[in-house]
């Protein structure tokens, strides 16, 4: 069976054991390395590294002051990672219909859920597929409210030319999990268009501490280092961010594989299947990173069956979070019902060749 998701790592990781017998392990000149290798490849001004998704999307909110009873607007049709913080934090998550053709949140649900107390939008780019980012940016604007672009399966995704992270939205979160491209075995990145907000967000994500200052010149604690904002241990640590920076060297290779990919499953399905609709087909505004191969059909449950019989796993990849009672926010919306009862997908991944696509037809 051809996976949907499957880790990738280098076959050589020529410097990982050196590293571990170092004697420095935590967050270093690898974890700063590999920021470094980020803002390369995506052209952000600022981004921070954290441990995991989850503390991307954290300090992403608590950078914002996201507090207790803070309304923040999300799509229900997303990964549980991506709301699951907002909801730790006391924030009560308000949800906003979709697109059902694209996946994201359609702007006019948006515009009316915003009350006084939104003080957010969680804007999630569903498995790399990007939304309407200049109207859900526009909209924000207009009332004096943050988005956060939900990257988590989108590292590498494009909005008119660019990457995901540097299209002019407030805060940008990735997730580096076993099965996103790169992977740091588990770990994220928050990328801020405002300096200003990515030095408060460096501070969060390191238990409030400037470590420029941190210690005196004898090295001890220096007793004129305040810490004036809470925060958290979630740095890199130097093993999971070298694997990062050895990952990003062939990223764009990798990312080029899983579009001649998509290019060929466009070809095959064409060709063999006229009531499947191949997702966002003929939007020029934006380059998925084809994490998966995304199609809607009415037929959803039989294809799912049919293409794993042939040997592909396809799945509809993630249920809509209303259903989990942790929200208390049931209310089924017709675009997210619409899209989650016909969308599904199908392996696209590095890991395919052009002779695996369509050959068991």
């Amino acid at each position: 069976m051809i996976p949907l998701y499957k880790p990738y790592m280098p076959e050589e990781l020529p410097e990982l054991s050196n590293i571990l017998h170092s004697g420095s392990l935590a967050y270093g000149k690898y974890g700063k390395q590999f920021e470094i290798d980020l803002k390369k490849v995506t052209q952000c001004s600022e981004i921070s590294s954290v441990n995991s998704f989850s503390a991307a999307m954290l300090v992403a909110l608590k950078t914002i002051d996201i507090k207790p009873g803070d309304e923040i607007i999300a799509s229900p049709m997303s990964c549980l990672a991506s709301n699951q913080p907002a909801a730790s934090l006391g924030a009560t998550l308000i949800w906003a219909d979709i697109d059902p053709h694209r996946g994201t949140l359609d702007p006019e649900s948006v515009k009316t859920k915003i009350t006084n107390k939104t003080k957010a939008i969680i804007h999630n780019h569903h498995c790399g597929y990007v939304g309407y980012i200049d109207e859900i940016n526009a909209i924000a604007n207009e009332h004096g409210i943050m988005v956060i672009d939900d990257a988590i399966e989108a590292f590498g995704s494009k909005y008119k030319g660019q990457f995901l992270g540097n299209v002019g939205t407030d805060i940008t979160v990735f997730s580096f999990q076993t099965v996103r491209l790169p992977n740091t075995v588990d770990g994220g990145a928050i990328a801020c268009k405002d300096f200003i907000l990515q030095q408060k967000a460096n501070l969060i994500r390191d238990l409030g501490v400037d470590r420029k200052i941190f210690r005196n010149p004898n090295g001890e604690i220096s007793k004129d280092s305040d810490i004036s904002i809470p925060g958290y241990g979630f740095t890199m640590n130097e093993m999971n961010s070298y694997i990062g920076s050895l990952q990003l060297e062939n990223i764009v290779s990798l990312l080029k594989r899983q579009e001649l990919n998509a290019e060929k499953w466009k070809i095959e399905l064409r060709n063999k299947f006229d009531d499947i609709q191949i997702l966002l087909e003929n939007d020029l505004n934006q380059n998925p990173n084809y994490w998966i191969f995304g199609m809607r059909s009415k037929r959803k449950i039989e294809y799912i069956n049919k293409f794993r019989e042939l040997g592909y796993y396809a799945s509809g990849v993630h249920l809509p979070n209303y259903y989990y009672s942790v929200f208390n926010n049931n209310n089924l919306l017709p675009g997210v019902e619409d899209f989650y009862e016909r969308f599904f997908a199908l392996p696209c991944g590095w890991w395919l060749n052009d002779n695996e696509i369509g050959l068991k037809f």
